[in-house]
């Protein structure tokens, strides 16, 4: 397939590592732990992951410090930042709201991106990213900010924007790695900067969430975030964010499975709305761009 169709191939590359990643969802809302001591547990087991996966297939783990090192040091710093608030954006609400409201971050790249990068702001992303946005303001609350689904929604969009910045940030950095290498140089910052959650949060009981938290660990942060980067280099940052966003799809749907989480008629549309610029998206993106 890969010969034949390269663009199709890395889109469902792509669209793999979303449906890993959206399982973040229903294990954020799952997980009885403290957002902070979740995320270094995960952070710990996917570097395990990657390391014993990156010498099976002999990368090499030597980057350019002088010129990656800054960057290595704020995507972990951003990555620990969008996971923990997206965690407590996932308790205080639910999987729709804390998932949707991560996903305004595509439009959030849309803008942000020519800030950094020798690129344009297309008509095209302006009017995908408006679609989403109305996408999202169907699966929103009432607006009030004493309520805990609200207080869920700006953690997450807060969340989105340190998402996007790391996002970008890498991809002005890609050639420092494969995605394998460069999730475990971010991976080594967020355990070196959460170590104090052990004192923070002392006499955690983690016999019932092991489980879990390898599920978090594997699936969710090894595989799916190191297909995530890994199509960055074949996709521009901003396509890759628009189409990325059918994980609240996948995410909804999990937390119907495993949580029983209905959506109501305002999430199906929001969903369906977002739905229509991944596929918007998907046949209109030229590869490498």
């Amino acid at each position: 397939m890969k010969s034949k169709n390269p663009h199709l191939y890395y889109l469902l590359i792509l669209n793999l590592g979303m449906l890993f990643i959206s399982t973040s969802g229903v294990l954020g809302r799952y997980i009885a732990l403290p957002p902070p001591v979740s995320i270094w547990f995960r952070s710990i087991i996917a570097l395990l992951i990657l390391l014993i996966y990156s010498r099976y297939k002999k990368f090499t783990l030597k980057i350019e410090w002088k010129k990656h090192g800054s960057a290595v040091l704020w995507s972990g710093f951003l990555m620990a930042l969008h996971w923990i608030t997206y965690f407590f954006s996932l308790q205080w609400s639910n999987v729709t709201i804390g998932m949707l409201s991560l996903f305004t971050y595509p439009i959030i790249t849309v803008f942000l991106e020519p800030l950094f990068m020798p690129v344009k702001l297309q008509k095209r992303h302006l009017f995908l990213g408006i679609i989403i946005l109305f996408g999202v303001y169907f699966l929103v609350p009432d607006f009030d900010i004493k309520n805990t689904a609200t207080q869920g929604l700006l953690i997450g969009l807060f969340s989105a924007f340190a998402y996007s910045l790391r996002n970008i940030i890498l991809k002005k950095h890609n050639a420092m790695g494969n995605g394998s290498v460069q999730m475990i140089y971010q991976l080594a910052v967020i355990i070196i900067l959460l170590i104090p959650v052990h004192w923070i949060y002392p006499n955690i009981d983690l016999s019932s969430q092991w489980p879990y938290l390898l599920i978090l660990g594997v699936i969710t942060t090894a595989l799916g975030h190191t297909l995530f980067l890994s199509s960055f280099s074949h996709f521009r940052i901003s396509t890759a964010s628009i189409i990325s966003s059918i994980q609240p799809l996948f995410g909804v749907i999990l937390g119907v499975l495993f949580l029983s989480e209905i959506p109501s008629l305002k999430s199906i549309i929001g969903g369906g709305l977002i739905l229509i610029t991944v596929i918007i998206e998907s046949r209109r993106s030229p590869l490498n761009k």
